[in-house]
């Protein structure tokens, strides 16, 4: 009998990642591989794929967990229908999927809305949809993503670009909800590796070299020229920048979590908080709460700018607004002889109330 075939390092260490990543669904080690095929009953994991190599790379490290009996692994190829080719480029990465031994595997075609938000957007808004609903209807335990330690760097510069916040330059999340992105510490060209390895084909998408593409400028044009005048490894310290503000994020969250559901009063779909709560608050966690707050009567989280112009409603100088946080959300002081709880005085709070249609805003001009 022939001696098996090494695996790969890189190989090796995408399996170590997978499995990391999926503690909490794969059954427990033991099955031997070449086993009857798993049960139906056992937990199913989808990876999304759009037949590249980093995705194609995550599912051949994903199925051998199926092979040895401790998951069900299936894949969803999102069909975005941008180019004239992406229904061939959808059947032939669920054709290698398939021949890897992954099933289900599916492709799903979405129309991707031509809306104000950018056409990159407008795809991760279908993509994610679609994932959802297959994620849903398929009853999946998890949804692996296959971004690496490039894609994270990228977003940080995108993040620092934009003057974003904390959450923003943390970057892609490890785990959110079902989804889990088990190759953030691998490089990109580690994802070939395997690709290679295994006699997989990955398609280039054309957009990540198209420089009408901010992401793909970065990728092109920005990182190899901070990589030349500042020395290697650039993207790795992008990468360790975004894990360390992750870190710092999740703190600040939970505190302002914790302080929003102490000072938080809800009248007749109004939220209100009291001001003298929010001034003891620091400038980090006070912003956070008045986000929380226009987030919960409806509306999208506000910039920095908008949460900046609400603080100034503590000051008690001029105008009691309101000040608009955007999706139709407003915030105003509420001022002495007006009510907004039923049976007695509101005197002291902020008033988020989202201006829906026929609901009459208060005036900007109502002082002290």
């Amino acid at each position: 009998m022939g001696r098996r075939p090494r695996l790969n390092p890189v190989a090796a260490a995408a399996r170590n990642r997978v499995e990391d990543a999926l503690a909490d669904v794969l059954l427990p080690a033991g099955t031997p591989s070449g086993a009857a095929p798993v049960e139906e009953t056992a937990p199913l994991v989808l990876v999304a794929c759009s037949g590249g190599p980093d995705s194609l790379a995550l599912a051949a490290a994903a199925v051998y967990f199926a092979k040895v009996g401790r998951c069900r692994a299936g894949a969803v190829v999102v069909d975005h229908g941008l180019q004239e080719d992406s229904a061939a480029v959808a059947r032939r990465a669920a054709d290698q999927l398939t021949g890897l031994g992954l099933a289900p595997v599916e492709v799903r075609t979405v129309e991707v809305a031509a809306t104000g938000m950018g056409p990159e957007a407008a795809a991760r808004t279908a993509r994610y949809a679609a994932l959802d609903a297959a994620a849903r209807e398929s009853g999946a335990a998890a949804v692996l993503l296959g971004h690496t330690l490039d894609d994270q760097a990228e977003q940080v510069l995108l993040g620092l670009a934009r003057g974003s916040g904390t959450r923003s330059l943390a970057g892609m999340p490890a785990r959110r909800g079902p989804y889990r992105r088990p190759f953030l510490d691998l490089r990109r060209a580690d994802t070939e590796e395997i690709c290679t390895f295994y006699g997989l084909d990955p398609w280039h998408d054309p957009a990540n070299t198209d420089p009408a593409f901010a992401r793909s400028r970065v990728r092109k044009q920005v990182l190899p020229y901070l990589e030349d005048q500042l020395g290697p490894g650039i993207a790795q310290a992008l990468y360790r920048s975004a894990r360390i503000l992750g870190q710092d994020a999740d703190y600040l969250e939970q505190l302002s979590s914790e302080a929003y559901a102490g000072l938080r009063t809800e009248a007749g779909g109004d939220i209100l908080l009291p001001e003298e709560g929010l001034r003891e608050l620091p400038a980090s966690l006070r912003q956070r709460v008045l986000a929380l707050a226009a987030v919960e009567v409806g509306g999208f989280q506000p910039s920095f700018e908008r949460l900046l112009a609400a603080e100034t409603l503590l000051e008690r100088r001029g105008s009691a607004g309101p000040v608009q946080l955007g999706g139709r959300v407003g915030v105003y002081r509420q001022v002495r002889g007006k009510s907004v709880l039923p049976g007695g005085p509101s005197y002291g709070n902020l008033v988020f109330r989202n201006n829906r249609p026929g609901t009459e805003p208060p005036s900007r001009s109502t002082q002290e």
